[in-house]
């Protein structure tokens, strides 16, 4: 006799394997977000490049390495044509706070109500967000993701991305490099 609940559970077996059935992947579209900045208004998925560095908790020790690490080394990441973020389930007070704390001089995004990290798939299940990059094209196109984030080296390994990726380097940046 077949056994009706086999193909159910080889199923289950094989998207356990792989990770989470929805998860996202390179080359997906990234799901579209309008979260509240600490510079002041919101800031929206639009036709700009983007890195949203997620991040569990203002004020833990990680996160508190890795927002230094964006603070003392941006300007590697200036160097590209893009935009970048921390992103938490904080709220945008506490992220203001944190990013004040640590000399932050980049815009920090809240989703307090954890509906973009859900979409992102970086939800936990005790509510905070998981630390992974996601690298996005001006088109909206997930290029990279990296979920093994090492919050010492943050910058650096941001901007070696955008350099492996062929983001476009700012005008002044190009001109420099170029200089040398």
């Amino acid at each position: 006799m077949r056994n009706r609940f086999a193909l159910p559970v080889l199923a289950l077996v094989a998207a356990c394997a792989t990770g989470h059935a929805s998860e996202l992947q390179v080359g997906d579209k990234a799901p579209h977000f309008n979260l509240e900045s600490t510079a002041g208004g919101r800031y929206a998925l639009g036709n700009r490049a983007v890195v949203l560095a997620w991040f569990p908790k203002a004020f833990t020790k990680g996160c508190t390495i890795e927002c230094k690490s964006l603070a003392e080394n941006g300007h590697l990441i200036r160097e590209f044509d893009v935009d970048y973020f921390m992103v938490s389930t904080d709220r945008v007070e506490d992220n203001a706070e944190f990013g004040a704390q640590n000399n932050a001089d980049f815009p920090m995004l809240a989703d307090p109500g954890k509906d973009v990290a859900e979409a992102y798939g970086v939800l936990h299940e005790a509510g905070f967000a998981m630390r992974h990059t996601f690298y996005i094209g001006a088109d909206g196109t997930i290029l990279a993701i990296d979920r093994a984030v090492k919050p010492a080296t943050a910058a650096e390994d941001i901007a070696a991305t955008l350099a492996e990726l062929n983001v476009a380097r700012r005008p002044a940046a190009a001109g420099a490099e170029q200089a040398q």
